[in-house]
Formats: C-alpha cells, sequence, structure tokens
C-alpha cells in the first residue's frame, strides 16, 4: 500500500457553519507534515472524514489511494491518535492493546512491542483511567502503531508529555518519516513543529491557507528583514523611519526592519553616531510565520485590555 493520504476538494456544513471548503493537500511518504490552523479552522474534522468518522459533503479522502471504509483490516493500513482520553478507564493499559490487536487479527508479542516502543512498560498492568495525560497519549501512540501501518495521523501529540516525552516524541516523529511513513500531525505548539515537521499545511475557516516546506515558509516570512540591537532603540527607530523603514520592537534592546537594506542601516545609524551591536538578516520563526498568515482566519480575537482612568 502507498504510504499517501489525499484530501480532494473536502467541504462540510454542520447546519449553517461551513467547516471545510473545497480543502485540497496531499501527505506524502518520508515526511512529517504538520496540519496547524487556528481554533475552529476544521484540523479535526478533516482528521475525522480521513478516517471515515464523518462524511463529507462533498469531495473526499484517500488513504493510499483507498477510502478508509474500503480498508480491510484497517490498523494494518492507518494508525490515529485523536483523543487521548477515549479508554476504557478501569481496563489496565495491556489488556485495552490486547483487545484492539484481537480486533485485527494482531497477537500478544506485537502488544508487548508496542508497549517497548512507547515506552509503557512499567505501566502496562496499570488501569489507564489513573494514567496522566501524558501516559495516555503514550498509550494512544502505541494503540496507533499495533498494525505497523505506513500512514499516521496524530491529533496534538504533544499535549501534556513532560520534557522527557516531548523529546521521545520528537525523535519517534522523525523516526517514523525515516522508515518511509506518511506522517500528518495536528499541533498548536510552532515551536515542535518547527523543528519536527518537513512540510506545513495550514488551514484557515476550513480553507487552505498554505502547502508549503517549512524551510521555504521560514523564508518567505523572513523577507528582506533585518534584526538590530542597540541600546539606543528610540534613537534607531527615529533615525530608521526617517528614511521610510518600517520598524518593530521585538525586545528590550532588538528591533526588527524592512524597507532598508542592512549597509544602508548601517550608514544611517554611523552617520547619526547611534550605536549597536548587532545587525543581522531577520530568521522568522515559524510562529510569527503563521500568525502572518493566518492574521485573517481566526474565528476568536482576545480585544486589548483598556485601562481604566
Amino acid at each position: 500500500m502507498e504510504a499517501t493520504i489525499e484530501v480532494t476538494g473536502l467541504s462540510k456544513r454542520f447546519g449553517q457553519t461551513v467547516a471545510l471548503d473545497e480543502l485540497s493537500f496531499t501527505v506524502a511518504p518520508g515526511q512529517v507534515t504538520g496540519f496547524v490552523g487556528p481554533n475552529g479552522a476544521g484540523k479535526s474534522t478533516t482528521m475525522r472524514v480521513i478516517l471515515g468518522l464523518d462524511a463529507a459533503d462533498s469531495g473526499g479522502a484517500l488513504i493510499g489511494g483507498r477510502p478508509y471504509r474500503s480498508l480491510r483490516d484497517p490498523l494494518h493500513h492507518v494508525g490515529a491518535l485523536l483523543d487521548a482520553g477515549a479508554l476504557q478507564p478501569g481496563r489496565r493499559a495491556r489488556s485495552h492493546l490486547l483487545w484492539l490487536a484481537h480486533s485485527q487479527g494482531l497477537g500478544a508479542r506485537r502488544v508487548d512491542e508496542v508497549i517497548e516502543q512507547a515506552g509503557l512498560g512499567s505501566a502496562a498492568k496499570r488501569k489507564a483511567g489513573g494514567f496522566s495525560l501524558g501516559m495516555r497519549q503514550r498509550l494512544g501512540i502505541a494503540a496507533a502503531m499495533l498494525g505497523d501501518p505506513p500512514v499516521l495521523l496524530f491529533d496534538e501529540p504533544f499535549n501534556g508529555l513532560d520534557p522527557e516525552g516531548t523529546a521521545w516524541i520528537r525523535g519517534f516523529l522523525r523516526s517514523l518519516a525515516a522508515e518511509g511513513r506518511a506522517v500528518l500531525v495536528s499541533s498548536h505548539l510552532m515551536s515542535e513543529l518547527q523543528d519536527n515537521a518537513d512540510h506545513l499545511v495550514v488551514i484557515g475557516r476550513g480553507r487552505l491557507v498554505a502547502d508549503t516546506s517549512v524551510a521555504e515558509l521560514l523564508a518567505a516570512a523572513s523577507r528582506d528583514r533585518v534584526t538590530l540591537r542597540t541600546t539606543a532603540r528610540a534613537e534607531a527607530m527615529a533615525v530608521l523611519t526617517g528614511e521610510g523603514a518600517t520598524v518593530a520592537i521585538t525586545g528590550t534592546d532588538t528591533v526588527t526592519i524592512s524597507g532598508v537594506p542592512a549597509q544602508r542601516i548601517a550608514e544611517l545609524l554611523g552617520r547619526h553616531g547611534v550605536p549597536f551591536s548587532e545587525l543581522a538578516a531577520h530568521r522568522a520563526s515559524l510562529e510569527e510565520a503563521y500568525m502572518e498568515l493566518t492574521a485573517d482566519a481566526v474565528e476568536f480575537r482576545a480585544m486589548p485590555a483598556v485601562r481604566e482612568a
């Protein structure tokens, strides 16, 4: 089976609410694809349609060229973690996995393999109801891996993980992609995706906003901007804005400048006697690039605080 996810022209309404609007993208094998967007953008609905849990009004989704509902023994084709809390609390972790494995014709040996793979060896006989969110995430990932599938979907897998768990899943996701699997990861933690994702699919209000490599997105967001570090920030801003530059404060002693090249900035500051310790090409973070892309797609936006007179 080919390790791909193909979403084509996907549309879905819930009453008068448009959840998905002609959404199309492909998750390729051999890489981690980050799936991001503001709350209410349609990420969870998309994943549910891919997995046959919700029906689309139009369009479709294929896993390895086939719809999920046509897959025989689906855990052998696709593994998913959508809700870490969807467990029978009175069932022990190993028993939960044995129950799932039995439904797919898998034996106890495979259960023990994924328990070790997910770092649950010492907790295998504990009841799931007593697990922390991080431990439930690990159990959900173990369940997703039971059939050794070529396609994997994880919804917010970093939630609830301690630093050790976060480091583990970073390496785990990279190893899955290195084995040639297609890995789709929905997350609101841009810092984690910046370090782990190869590709990014960004949606807003159910529509595609961007479908690009992380490297290309960061390069586009960085553009021709320059980062300046100076102890005379106000003086530097006055000089540069006077020359038509756009200046944004990014720290107590740093600003980001666009509209004027670095060489010209150095000349201007030198001429006006404004000291500076650093002048370098700006490197945008993934969070910065994401915020710019989705600025018009945020459904709920906090208003700035107003001080009382």
